[in-house]
């Protein structure tokens, strides 16, 4: 007896095990990635892919069975290959080929293959279909019980196996089986336990008719259906390994424009660039990026190129934009005019961003083609620019400080929360809606996507992060894939700054302005770090965030007095802006005005902020307000008093041009 191994050399391990297995199982189910396209690589020749109804088949073959009958829920019952029309004919009757049958009809072809045939309806065309409806069949023609019985239980003269494809689609509600879908899968179950194998001839002596279930999911099948069922084998089908991706890409690369002129080395750089740039993809992907490289005019230097393309579906790549190389040169300027007193924070945040701009980041590891192009953690005080930071750097990669995509991980703390970024499972409420996430990332895959105070977020959230920093991908709930190769992934978070005292629920800080910065800095990552491994047990996470935690200060009190000139500029340039009005402030009230609001340094930059808003905006517009001030009017102020506990902050100025100007100011 000749062993599967050896009849079967160079198929997939998948097959062989079924192969290997006639003798003793009746039914598979064939689940995992079955759309593809498998290579075959028989000794001494070229790889070359197949379908999986054509693998089948091959390997059938070889252990001399004669046709392999299929079914799918469109197109009904055919034959593969179609010279083996007569086989199954002589198992199903000639009217059953071409036919879409019931589920009762179905059933009876599955038992007439496997050899424990029940009688089919005369419609399913059987050779006995009985006489027309209202007719008695003749006595001679009438059988027996016991003749029936043995006609029921007669064993196949042709060996075949029966695929189900699209398996998961004979059922009307998944999880809510109809009467009639029930009694078809327990029909097919006790046909998987009182089955035998069929003697009938060739090389390996008996074997199962087996029935061969193809779906996307392993439970895409009622569970009862094979749970303890020995004999029904359940087998998963795998992504491509990167072997099989270097194999199909040799035989894929041929084809591309260039390829002739190319020398060798050239040639096998293209096809190790086109395996890994392919990690998690299909072999039928692969064909269909070399089809659009060759639509393209794209040669063998281009293959990235022609990978992306197809992912993300856009054909410019902003990354390659002189412009991005320009305001990262210009951003070392204009960020530090912006974001003031982190000039550490600011200047690793570039060097990652030049990293990114150059596709060298995680240039270290094996495989780094399908993560994220930069990744940053903002961590320390409040207040202190770690969002702000986050707007300028979508601005100086993309041009506008408001495209980036800003999750607050406040708001997904709760145990489903994760869906709401990658979208309900099916069958949920809210699952045609998708991810806000990842529906996000699709429509703009070129995008500087913000987690802000990450630490509040649930721990299933966190597990997404960690797939997306690894691989660069996420799969939603609606089993579409995003890509977030081309995205900045920045997380922020206050982590290590203060604590709470678990006995009493005090809170304790654990930096403070005027430390050191290096201590500060170690305070911090010490904080992150035991955070993410002892609480959360997620010390995998850390490690993707490697050296890209960048630790901001606190501001210092001369650093705060330039913030507050900075937000002081802002606030006068609005009001000329929106209400054409110009406003001045004199000396004498700006040092009041500071003093007030540079009294919050631990706040940083907002508690400036909220200060000036008490202490100036407000004030400002309820004098702007209740004077009726137009257009062209210029208001000074001239004194910025605190005011009393019940009338609260107070401006004193005077208006010009717009109104009449009061007397004692003339």
């Amino acid at each position: 007896m000749t062993a599967p191994e050896t009849l079967l050399p160079g198929y997939p391990s998948f097959v062989k095990e079924l192969v290997g297995t006639l003798a003793v199982h009746s039914q598979y189910v064939l689940h995992g990635n079955v759309r593809d396209q498998f290579l075959v690589e028989p000794p001494g020749q070229l790889p070359k892919p197949t379908t999986l109804t054509r693998l089948l088949w091959e390997a059938l073959e070889s252990s001399d069975y004669q046709a392999l009958l299929c079914y799918d829920p469109v197109d009904g019952i055919s034959v593969y290959p179609p010279q083996a029309v007569a086989a199954g004919q002589q198992l199903l009757g000639s009217r059953a080929i071409g036919r879409r049958p019931s589920l009762d009809q179905l059933r009876g072809h599955l038992g007439r293959v496997a050899g424990m045939a029940e009688m089919p309806p005369p419609e399913s065309g059987g050779t006995d279909p009985g006489p027309p409806q209202g007719q008695q069949q003749p006595p001679q023609q009438q059988q027996q019980p016991a003749a029936l019985a043995k006609r029921r239980h007669e064993r196949p003269t042709v060996r075949a196996a029966f695929v189900l494809d699209y398996a998961a689609r004979i059922i009307r509600t998944p999880g809510q089986l109809e009467l009639n879908e029930r009694d078809f899968f327990l029909y097919c179950q006790k046909l998987a336990l009182t089955a035998d194998p069929i003697e009938v001839g060739g090389r390996r002596g008996a074997l199962f008719n087996p029935i061969i279930w193809i779906v996307e999911g392993e439970r895409d099948l009622p569970a009862w259906l094979t749970t303890g069922v020995e004999p029904i084998r359940t087998i998963a089908l795998g992504m491509p390994t990167l072997d099989d991706r270097e194999k199909m890409a040799r035989a894929l690369i041929p084809s591309l424009p260039g390829f002739a002129e190319a020398a060798g080395e050239m040639a096998g750089d293209a096809v190790a660039e086109f395996a890994k740039r392919t990690d998690g993809m299909t072999l039928r992907s692969m064909q269909e990026v070399t089809k659009l490289a060759r639509d393209r005019g794209l040669g063998i230097d281009r293959v990235a190129d022609a990978v992306r393309m197809y992912k993300l579906g856009v054909e410019d790549n902003k990354w390659k934009h002189d412009s991005v190389r320009h305001q990262i040169n210009r951003g070392q300027e204009l960020i530090r005019e912006r974001i003031i007193g982190q000039d550490r924070a600011i200047d690793k945040t570039l060097d990652i961003l030049k990293r990114a701009a150059l596709g060298l980041s995680g240039a270290q590891a094996t495989s780094t083609v399908s993560r994220p192009r930069g990744v940053l953690f903002f961590a320390g005080p409040t207040g202190v620019g770690k969002t702000e930071l986050a707007k300028q750097v979508a601005e100086l990669l993309f041009g506008d400080a408001n495209a980036y995509l800003r999750f607050d991980m406040s708001e997904f703390a709760a145990d489903h929360a994760a869906d709401r970024l990658i979208g309900a499972p099916p069958g949920y409420v809210g699952f045609e809606a998708g991810g806000e996430l990842t529906g996000a990332v699709r429509r703009n895959p070129f995008q500087v996507v913000l987690f802000d105070e990450i630490e509040k977020a649930h721990k299933s959230v966190l597990d997404k992060f960690l797939q997306i920093l690894e691989d660069g991908r996420l799969t939603d709930g609606q089993g579409i894939t995003t890509y977030f190769s081309e995205c900045v992934l920045i997380f922020t978070s206050n982590l290590g700054v203060s604590e709470t005292d678990p006995q009493t629920g005090d809170r304790r800080q654990l930096v403070k302005p005027g430390m050191p910065y290096p201590e500060l800095e170690q305070t911090v990552k010490t904080a992150v770090r035991d955070h993410f491994t002892d609480k959360l047990g997620r010390p995998e996470l850390l490690n993707r965030l490697g050296d890209n935690i960048v630790v901001f200060n606190f501001i210092t009190a001369e650093v705060a007095r330039r913030v507050f000139d900075l937000q002081v500029r802002n606030i006068v340039a609005k009001v000329a802006r929106e209400l054409r009005i110009s406003l001045e402030i004199t000396d004498t009230a700006r040092h009041q005005l500071a003093a007030a609001c540079t009294v919050d340094l631990p706040n940083g930059g907002r508690g400036i902020g909220n200060l000036l808003e008490s202490n100036l905006i407000n004030p400002l517009a309820r004098l702007l307000f209740d004077r009726d001030c137009q257009p062209g009017a210029r208001v000074v102020v001239t004194d910025a008093r605190a005011g009393s506990v019940t009338a609260g902050p107070q401006l004193e100025a005077y208006i010009t041009e717009g109104v009449p100007v009061p007397a004692d100011r003339r």
